[in-house]
């Protein structure tokens, strides 16, 4: 990640900063106080202070609360229980062998949590769980300064050790201890930097980068389930690009997605080409921004922001430099789905994403050709079957990847794009696209034959499904004739006429 290049505030100004960010968490504490001042006022009769903390203190400072509080309290995790019980609508117990209770009370969701003082033993991110007695100990183990704030609910009083107010107000990610002594007790929090990067804007102090070079092969340690989600809360963030950024400046990317490290190909002056990974990055952004403009209000789209991440990693492997000076990456698409399907299993994804992005991964230069006006009906019937439920991703990604800094050119690829997407429109309107079938099922099929179900119906299914993307919706007899025609060719005797 290059440098800042933010001008250092004068004191003025910060302070100017401080003051906002503190009404704005007076404005936030405000909408959530009946909930927040309830609760506070139980442990208060119970004799315990309550400490809203963490990341709902900075997003109140940010003017971006949200539904979900977190609070911590020197009261033990029973007696927490207790307290809640006759107050929360809903409670779960589901955390407090690590001193955590959640509950549900008018639309707002609580954690609590007993002040911890754990300690680690260096070779897992497993603490040895130990209750402390004081906020001050309690913020001190925290992983970055923006989550190590505190608001004690009675009095409203402030509690910011660690310039975490500064910090917000600079938009910088620094630790609590040392950055070494942070990441060593949890390599994850490194992680936690980019995807804070990715998801407030934020940008990590100068030894808070230091420290994630030096010790990103820490991050091994790491389950690959905690690091796919922290990956993917990284990019369904603000500013994904920025995240991403940082994990390949400082080694991270080579333990989570190292193929994206890899498209940094140096460039030959006399072999003009695109910068493989700049140009992922571009089309990440782009379709975001696709993915915004279709549904403002959505919620990011996973699927949609891996295959733009990763749609070209096959090209490092496939690189050939033609004669003339021209540079060829033939198949990458079918090498980088290969690619994709082995890095997401390895990162614990789901079959379904896993298919989802490798499918928009090797479908992503399938239209590449469309401007040249030889598709045919049955080749534009085939993009939208092969698709499928994808098509709407697949659109997206498609214009994201139009990048050249050619402007005739990127308008003439978006115009034939216009014009794929009419000519689909007006076929769907006309063969209900969206569930192109065979004209025969299975089980007309094994009539016809006078088969029974096996491979040959199988085969037959596919054939009549073909012919039907070749010529679209055919009449029963045709199909029938078609399927009588097929089996003549593959030997099989037909029982008689239907």
């Amino acid at each position: 990640m290059a440098p800042s290049t933010r001008d250092a505030p004068d004191d003025a100004d910060l302070r100017a900063r401080e003051r906002e960010a503190q009404r704005n968490a007076v404005v936030e504490l405000v909408k959530v106080a009946p909930v927040a001042e309830e609760l506070a006022e139980r442990f208060a009769a119970a004799g315990h202070r309550l400490y809203l903390v963490g990341g709902s203190v900075r997003d109140a400072l940010l003017g971006r609360l949200g539904t979900d509080l977190d609070f911590t309290t020197a009261a033990r995790p029973q007696q927490v229980r207790e307290l809640l019980d006759g107050w929360a609508e809903t409670i779960w117990d589901t955390g407090i062998d690590f001193g955590t209770l959640g509950a549900y009370k008018r639309g707002t969701t609580v954690e609590i949590t007993t002040f911890r003082a754990d300690s680690y033993d260096g070779v897992t991110r497993n603490p040895e769980v130990a209750f402390g007695d004081t906020i001050e100990g309690d913020v001190l183990r925290r992983d970055f300064t923006v989550n190590a704030m505190a608001i004690e609910l009675g009095e409203r009083e402030f509690v910011d050790l660690h310039g975490g107010m500064e910090d917000v107000a600079l938009g910088r990610l620094d630790t609590p201890a040392t950055p070494q002594e942070s990441f060593a007790d949890d390599p994850l929090r490194m992680l936690r930097a980019a995807r804070f990067a990715a998801q407030l804007g934020f940008e990590p102090a100068d030894r808070v980068l230091a420290a994630m070079r030096e010790m990103a092969d820490e991050l091994a340690r790491i389950t690959p389930e905690r690091v796919q989600a922290e990956l993917s809360k990284l990019l369904c963030g603000e500013f994904p690009r920025k995240g991403v950024e940082l994990l390949v400046e400082t080694g991270l990317a080579e333990h989570v997605l190292p193929e994206v490290s890899a498209m940094r190909l140096e460039i030959d002056e006399h072999h003009q080409h695109k910068d493989v990974y700049e140009h992922s990055l571009v089309v990440l952004e782009q379709a975001i921004d696709l993915e915004r403009a279709a549904d403002p209000d959505g919620e990011p789209d996973l699927v949609l922001r891996l295959a733009a991440l990763l749609h070209d990693i096959g090209k490092p492997g496939t690189r050939r430099f033609e004669p003339g000076g021209g540079v060829s990456f033939h198949h990458h698409e079918v090498v980088g789905a290969k690619m994709a399907r082995k890095r997401l299993r390895a990162l614990r994804y789901s079959k379904e994403i896993v298919s989802q992005v490798c499918d928009l991964v090797y479908l992503h230069l399938r239209f590449h050709g469309y401007g040249e006006g030889q598709w045919t009906d049955s080749a534009v019937r085939r993009y939208v079957t092969d698709a499928g439920p994808l098509l709407p991703r697949l659109h997206k990604l498609v214009r994201a990847d139009c990048t050249t800094r050619n402007k005739r050119k990127a308008n003439a690829l978006q115009r034939s794009y216009d014009d794929l997407e009419e000519r689909i429109a007006r076929i769907a309107a006309d063969e209900d696209l969206a569930r192109v079938r065979p004209d025969l099922d299975g089980n007309e099929i094994m009539r016809l034959l006078g088969v029974p179900p096996g491979p040959q119906v199988g085969r037959a299914w596919k054939h009549l499904k073909d012919a039907r993307l070749d010529r679209g919706p055919m009449e029963r007899e045709e199909a029938v004739a078609e399927l009588y025609r097929w089996a003549a060719e593959q030997g099989i005797e037909v029982p008689g006429e239907a």
